[in-house]
């Protein structure tokens, strides 16, 4: 019980699929007293709120794990995953930015994880984002984390009072679909709670970009993706 009053607490960005997640077991395998955040923003894949709960238990944190009501973002729109109207791509990640970006969302997001951490004495901030799979998503670059984590010590009490500044880790940044998940797989991560599909379905539908890009990576590491899908894309 002391030595688990003693480790230093993380807050983890958990959205419920397989990014998040992973960087919940690297957090872990650090050494972190974890504490999850989850957002419902509306999103047209809400099912990843339910699976997230299922993961905080996993990792036996439920009684530390906030789920947060931002669904202002989808009152906005402006992205297919909080706007019926805008179609879910499933023709490939290209190189412009995908209708499935949501303005600002990463913004928002660790802000607000920003505010949790002040609130509990964490230091450390962790976020699955990553700029290779999702080039085009300006709020996923390796420029813009640097940004926030500048921002987030001039705009808090912690930042401004601590010798030691708040840390924005993305573990995740620089690394493909299939490095996240070989991971993942050594660090045991329960990919079967996880939930990539943007259709937010019981079963994945196998064919948006999302579920191709995780397909491929388990594909990549000779590995079968544990979660049920309605097909499987070539």
């Amino acid at each position: 019980m002391e030595d688990q009053m003693m480790k230093e607490k993380a807050v983890i960005v958990l959205s419920g699929g397989l990014d998040s997640t992973t960087c919940m077991g690297i957090a872990k395998q650090r050494g972190y007293d974890l504490y999850p955040i989850t957002f419902f923003y509306n999103q047209r894949h809400n099912r990843e709120v339910e699976q997230a709960k299922k993961i905080a238990e996993y990792y036996e944190v439920g009684h530390q794990h906030k789920v947060v009501n931002v669904s202002f973002l989808g009152e906005i729109g402006g992205s297919a995953l909080t706007d019926q109207a805008i179609h879910v791509p499933t023709d490939g990640v290209k190189d412009e930015i995908p209708s499935t970006y949501v303005p600002a969302r990463n913004l928002i997001f660790l802000s607000l994880a920003t505010a949790y951490a002040e609130v509990i004495g964490a230091k450390v901030i962790y976020t699955g984002v990553t700029a290779v799979d999702y080039s085009g998503y300006p709020d996923c670059r390796p420029e813009f984390i640097q940004s926030m984590t500048e921002t987030i010590n001039l705009a808090t009490k912690l930042g401004v009072t601590s010798e030691e500044k708040l840390r924005i880790e993305t573990p995740l940044i620089h690394l493909s679909k299939a490095e996240i998940i070989r991971i993942g797989l050594d660090l045991q991560v329960p990919y079967e709670l996880t939930t990539s599909c943007y259709l937010g379905e019981e079963e994945a539908c196998g064919e948006c970009d999302s579920c191709r890009l995780r397909l491929k990576g388990f594909e990549e590491n000779n590995a079968k993706d544990p979660i049920r899908y309605r097909t499987a894309a070539s």
